[in-house]
């Protein structure tokens, strides 16, 4: 009788476990991008207003039937709905985002020049965020009672906070009664300051109560106790111990925090004139420069999907027992107990 074959790993090898997590990663993300371009191409078209006027520069251009229907027949828009629509999936898929009406110019290249001031705000925000939302669970968990409700309310706070309303306080004490930093940006890094806290704040109320209720968990657990008894240092216990198992579910919650903070560079940008996608996007509108709008969509679509990845990678380097296996094959995500027992 042949012997029976040893057991295998439900979630397999490590290398098929990461392929099959790539693969439904990129899957996902261009299923995302699908339907962000879907949606707008019908946000598109149910606008108000004949878009062949906009391209020759809005109602007021005057512009006579037989222009209009040249330009109606040079963008495809005399065609059926389906068609354009296939064709405009098709240069989606080629990297061909357009024309912009309203700067005629390359949609890619206005965003090449204005994504990076949009991604230098989000990264800039989101690691502010997290280091407000670090050092206030420290302190509501290190303060007593007192600190913990001040901490948690001063969070709730900062997180229902306006963009527009905050930013225009800060300019208000920082720029304006004391001087320290500009009003709008100007190119340095003090123009910087106020704009990064605008965004970096409501976002930072959102992680500070995630994390701070993840060490207040971790404190109860088993290893916490055990790290206690070997002389462990508060400072030690917060940041080697507690930290690590509370900043999980923050590192999930940061891929809804970039796109909170990509949304939120559209109000910020205008209010300190950063040279942004999100400034872009209040122009386009205005003018009903539909390529633009579109690309500025699908863009900002990308780098939630790119994101969300990332996030997603992070948290299985923070805990490798939540790789990239199938779900099914994945054992249990440890709590703080079954972290001590290790």
């Amino acid at each position: 009788m042949r012997p029976a074959d040893p057991p295998r790993s439900p979630g397999g090898s490590a290398a098929g476990r990461w392929s099959r997590w790539a693969l439904r990663r990129a899957l996902g993300g261009l299923g995302v991008l699908w339907a962000v371009a879907t949606i707008v191409f019908v946000a598109i078209r149910l606008i108000p207003g004949d878009p062949a006027l906009a391209i020759l520069g809005g109602p007021g251009s005057q512009a006579s039937a037989e222009a209009v229907a040249a330009v109606r027949q040079e963008y495809g828009l005399d065609r059926p709905v389906l068609v354009q629509y296939a064709v405009f999936l098709g240069r989606l898929a080629s990297g061909h985002l357009g024309d912009s009406y309203a700067f005629r110019t390359p949609v890619a290249t206005l965003l090449g020049q204005q994504l990076p001031v949009t991604l230098t705000l989000a990264v800039l925000g989101l690691v502010v965020a997290w280091v407000l939302a670090i050092a206030a669970a420290w302190w509501s968990t290190q303060r007593g009672r007192f600190a913990a409700g001040l901490t948690s309310a001063l969070s709730v706070t900062a997180s229902v906070t306006p963009h527009f309303w905050l930013g225009s306080v800060l300019i208000v004490v920082f720029a304006s009664a004391l001087g320290w930093v500009p009003a709008v940006s100007d190119g340095t890094v003090r123009g910087w300051v106020l704009p990064v806290l605008t965004v970096a704040v409501p976002v930072a109320g959102y992680l500070a109560e995630t994390v701070r209720d993840g060490v207040v968990d971790a404190q109860r657990s088993a290893f916490a106790l055990a790290a206690r008894s070997r002389g462990e240092t508060r400072a030690g216990l917060f940041g080697r111990h507690l930290l690590r198992h509370a900043a999980l579910p923050g590192i999930a919650l940061s891929a809804w925090a970039f796109g909170s903070l990509v949304s939120g560079a559209v109000v910020v940008e205008s209010v300190f004139a950063l040279p942004g996608i999100g400034r872009a996007l209040v122009t386009a509108v205005t003018q009903r420069d539909m390529p633009l709008v579109a690309g500025i969509a699908l863009v900002s679509a990308a780098a939630y999907v790119v994101v969300l990845a990332v996030a997603d990678l992070v948290e299985r380097v923070v805990d490798p027992r939540a790789d990239g296996g199938d779900r099914r094959g994945r054992a249990p995500r440890a709590t703080g107990n079954d972290a001590g027992a290790r």
